[in-house]
């Protein structure tokens, strides 16, 4: 289809609020297909999250990306997405850049040289597309008196567009010092659109007062370690089904920070976790540390137990937990509760590190008001939300950016 040919400057197709991963790729794909496109971001470059993710090498997608891997109070509803842009589909636009990149674990793949490679991506693509963007432009107001209309202000001074379509990727409340905001949830509900209530998600935990004096001196000891949530059974799923059925448990690393814990291990399962409800660590992952101790003629004391237990943790910290955990006696029942506490530590967080240090925000416009195929609003033609505005929260490894492509592409495919 051909692009728009409006005589009037200030009118676009598409106007597209976020300049970040899903905002670019949206972008770059309704210009393809021909749309004048404006993408418009309140920061003074694009894709500022982009640079920083990944340890700066932006794990971009990952190759077991499945419906599975998010957490939505839909949990289909990514469905569509996922399958109509893959993992496979980033790879080859990746590739088409000649980007060098690797994978590290789990199925994450990185950029070999810097996340500034897939920004550069992205702005190749959105230049090839004949996107306008205008990066520096505050959002007065969002509203639609017949078309979509939104008041900026710049540098240049305020200005006004109008469009037939917009798009919100203006992202989640997550690390505000890189400016992010409350701008899409606010104009979700401006249209009357229900969110589910947003919280801080992939995020350290902050440990309570008695276990920051038991643990916190040991800041920086890391263990792989499986963790898991566990949720009231009180409180359902939204279906009548307790939360504890959908609760995954995660094997990697666990890191003691100077206020509580922190780690893949640990991020992964923050996201699941409810404030007054505990995490369990299971300390020794498939093994056994007592066996040794119940062989016959085997030694039984403290000794013994210290260095089956060094076999497994840092030095210090399994001096640590043999002194707050020792066995009751060295009976072969004392000895297997020993063994248990070790695979069911069992912690009540006093909290989590919040948005400031979230790498993402759960919950959001609710699936519930979007078409999963094209992320267009059930109520209000013409509007789309799409990657993290929306209640769709990946686990931590290139599942959320996976998402961003995703979503980005089914709306850019629709307007």
């Amino acid at each position: 289809m051909s692009r728009s040919t409006s005589h009037n400057p200030g009118h676009f197709d598409v106007i597209i609020l976020g300049a970040g991963a899903a905002g670019l790729m949206c972008a770059a794909t309704a210009g393809r297909r021909g749309r004048r496109v404006l993408l418009l971001d309140h920061a003074e470059r694009i894709g500022k999250k982009i640079l920083i993710s990944g340890g700066g090498r932006a794990n971009f997608t990952n190759l077991h990306c499945r419906a599975e891997n998010f957490l939505s109070e839909n949990p289909h509803f990514a469905k569509s997405a996922l399958a109509a842009f893959t993992p496979s589909d980033m790879i080859a636009l990746v590739e088409k850049h000649r980007i060098p990149y690797h994978e590290k674990t789990l199925g994450q793949l990185f950029c070999d040289r810097s996340a500034q490679d897939l920004v550069q991506l992205l702005a190749r693509e959105c230049a090839e597309a004949g996107v306008e963007i205008r990066t520096g432009t505050r959002i007065l107001a969002v509203s639609k008196p017949d078309r979509f209309r939104v008041d900026t202000e710049s540098a240049a001074g305020p200005a006004s567009f109008t469009a037939d379509s917009l798009i919100i990727a203006t992202g989640g409340l997550s690390i505000p010092k890189m400016g992010a905001t409350a701008l899409g949830y606010e104009i979700a509900t401006q249209f009357g659109l229900d969110l589910v209530p947003c919280r801080p998600a992939l995020v350290p935990f902050v440990f309570n007062p008695q276990d920051t004096e038991r643990w916190c001196d040991l800041s920086g000891l890391s263990a792989e370690v499986i963790a898991s949530a566990a949720p009231s059974p009180r409180r359902g799923n939204g279906n009548g089904n307790s939360r504890r059925n959908l609760q995954p448990s995660f094997r990697e690393k666990l890191l003691i920070t100077h206020r509580g814990l922190s780690g893949p291990a640990i991020l992964q399962i923050s996201s699941y976790w409810r404030p007054g409800e505990e995490i369990i660590l299971d300390l020794a992952p498939a093994r056994e540390l007592t066996a040794t101790l119940l062989q016959p003629n085997a030694r039984r004391d403290l000794g013994a137990a210290l260095a089956a237990l060094r076999t497994l943790l840092p030095a210090r910290l399994a001096e640590r937990w043999l002194e707050l955990h020792p066995p009751a006696a060295w009976t072969n029942p004392a000895l297997a509760r020993f063994e248990d506490s070790l695979h069911t530590w069992r912690l009540n967080p006093a909290g989590t590190e919040g948005y400031a240090k979230a790498e993402v925000t759960a919950g959001g416009v609710s699936t519930a008001e979007l078409d999963a195929k094209t992320m267009q609003s059930r109520k209000l033609p013409g509007l789309f939300l799409i990657g993290e505005v929306v209640d769709v929260t990946g686990w931590l490894g290139g599942y959320n950016f996976q998402w961003a492509w995703s979503s980005a592409t089914q709306a850019g495919n629709a307007v």
